[in-house]
């Protein structure tokens, strides 16, 4: 079996009564979103799902090896996202799902490399960027999301993860990095008072160059911010130098740059103190997890990432889906009081590993 493929799918949608149906592929990345369909109508859709195990494959001199998962979190709690299988989840509001016909294919891939921000989270309230991105793309494209919590640019070159990419890697494909929250902890916790920005740039540099030299694109991502307000209602920075250092890094090494950082803080202001609340995660009644998004925030991060795709101008985001109109931070495309989506089964009360909201 493939150590890393993508597989189309296409459902068959629609029964004898009126339904809505959401689909989420492996760890809840969101591939279709409230199909609906009127009584005793059928319609067809399809998507496409990049499945993978831990081996790399050797080539163009990546050795092979396989990808040094953490225990217990990927090898037990999170294993069918490494088992080369397709799992899918079906929220439907009733039964919907008349046909599934799965096909291998070789279409573009975005991969991801990243944090907790960005990983695929396995249970509610938790959600990310990257487990949404899927959802904008046209069944063109294949999201690869190879980001996982509480990792930093050193995990991902020590844990093969940069491996595990660039050993699939084919001229084209486009990488998105966010990195930052860990960074910035993991160099404190070695000496350095306020992290290491120049190290940073060096772990980035190191990421570009081996992305280069397989024919893809580095699209270099500044880390959003976290939630905490001043009592003039605006956004106290705790990653600036991460976010300046990202973007330093992506005009001296000439690389697309997506200021998440930025456009993060103008999305919170834009809700508010309170309010803001409503885009991160409350993993029990009150406590809000000020660093990781719940379906909400991640939902309109990703819609951000998408328009900084159109912005830079990148060929792949020609394949992002046509009705998605221009995204304005300021004024998110609806109201967090009004948004649904309708939530996956598992809850977890456990917070990502990692970063930490006041560092």
């Amino acid at each position: 079996m493939p150590s890393g493929r993508s597989t189309e799918k296409k459902q068959g949608l629609g029964g004898a009564a009126a339904s809505d149906t959401t689909i989420r592929a492996e760890l809840r990345r969101l591939v279709l979103e409230d199909v609906r369909t009127a009584p005793g109508q059928r319609v067809e859709r399809s998507f496409v799902v990049n499945v993978r195990t831990p081996r790399i494959k050797p080539v163009g001199g990546i050795a092979a090896g396989s990808v040094k998962l953490k225990a217990p979190r990927e090898t037990v709690e999170e294993a069918w996202a490494w088992d080369s299988r397709l799992s899918l989840e079906s929220n439907f509001n009733s039964p919907a799902l008349q046909k599934l016909v799965i096909t291998p294919v070789s279409v573009t891939s975005v991969f991801l490399i990243g944090d907790s921000t960005v990983a695929d989270q396995s249970q509610e309230p938790y959600s990310s960027w990257g487990q949404m991105l899927p959802r904008f793309f046209k069944p063109t494209v294949a999201v690869a999301n190879h980001a996982e919590s509480g990792e930093t640019l050193r995990d991902s070159i020590a844990r093969s993860r940069l491996d595990k990419v660039l050993s699939q890697l084919q001229p084209g494909d486009t990488v998105l990095l966010q990195f930052g929250h860990n960074d910035q902890k993991q160099q404190k916790l070695q000496g350095a008072a306020h992290g290491d920005p120049q190290t940073y740039q060096a772990e980035i540099k190191t990421h570009v160059d081996a992305i280069r030299a397989r024919g893809g694109l580095a699209v270099l991502v500044s880390p959003m911010e976290r939630r905490g307000f001043d009592e003039a209602g605006k956004v106290k920075p705790s990653l600036i130098a991460y976010a300046d250092a990202a973007r330093e890094s992506a005009k001296l090494l000439q690389v697309p740059f997506i200021d998440l950082n930025a456009l993060s803080k103008v999305f919170y202001e834009a809700l508010g103190t309170e309010r803001s609340k409503l885009a991160f995660a409350e993993p029990s009644p009150g406590k809000i997890d000020n660093t990781h998004h719940n379906n909400y925030g991640s939902y309109v991060l990703a819609q951000l990432i998408a328009q900084g795709l159109r912005d830079a101008k990148l060929p792949v985001a020609a394949q992002l889906i046509d009705e998605l109109g221009a995204i304005d931070p300021a004024r998110p495309f609806q109201a967090p009081e009004s948004f649904k989506l309708v939530a996956s089964p598992n809850f977890s009360h456990q917070r990502p590993l990692g970063d930490e909201d006041n560092p």
